[in-house]
């Protein structure tokens, strides 16, 4: 694969600096302060957790997931799951706003393919559907389902028991009983997998 760079034209430092790049592990510490992960956590290679980030028990992180908890912290819940190509960040702490805005991710929450969570707090069992952005200041209650693409803007709240859809997001409707319980059932199916992988890997 690197002959392939060197063809391109790249220098050997360049190329040097991409091997280390691949071959980086996914938990890296910022400042001092490294990753806490809780018990059969599964964090995939290819993933990078950085700094001030705590993974509840059974929690798992898929392929090319990027979690920085550089300039304010991150949590996510027991059983949750953050998938495929999704990233997640916060908002530094400043005199304007002292507590900055952390990313707090509650138990048995699913984050779908390629979503954006930036410093916005979510409670326990949500469904965030792929490729949605929620911004700083965004407050989910439990019990929430967000449909694929959607846009929450900063500091909106959203309510229990409701599907959200749109571009900004709009209340489309209260959640079915069958939805609802599908908000748990996508966490346990996570858990199951994420099991298999850690099998696997041993």
């Amino acid at each position: 694969m690197f002959y392939a760079f060197i063809e391109k034209g790249l220098t050997i430092a360049c190329i040097i600096s991409l091997k280390e790049s691949f071959m980086a592990q996914p938990i890296n510490s910022f400042k001092g302060i490294s990753p806490t992960l809780g018990k059969n956590v599964y964090v995939d290679g290819s993933a990078r957790i950085v700094g001030d980030v705590v993974l509840g028990d059974d929690a798992s992180i898929w392929p090319l997931v990027a979690a920085r908890g550089d300039v304010n912290k991150i949590r996510i819940g027991a059983r949750s799951n953050v998938q495929d190509g999704s990233v997640l960040h916060v908002t530094r702490k400043s005199s304007q706003n002292p507590e900055g805005f952390p990313l707090i991710i509650g138990e048995d929450v699913t984050v779908g393919h390629k979503c954006m969570l930036h410093g916005c707090q979510l409670g326990d069992r949500i469904l965030v559907g792929m490729g949605a952005i929620i911004m700083d200041g965004v407050v989910v209650e439990d019990d929430v389902f967000i449909g694929a693409g959607t846009l929450v803007p900063p500091n909106k709240r959203l309510e229990s028991g409701y599907l959200y859809v749109g571009n900004p997001m709009q209340k489309k409707r209260p959640l079915k009983e069958s939805e609802l319980a599908f908000l748990k059932q996508s966490a346990v199916n996570y858990v199951v997998l994420k099991d298999e992988y850690l099998e696997e890997a041993n």
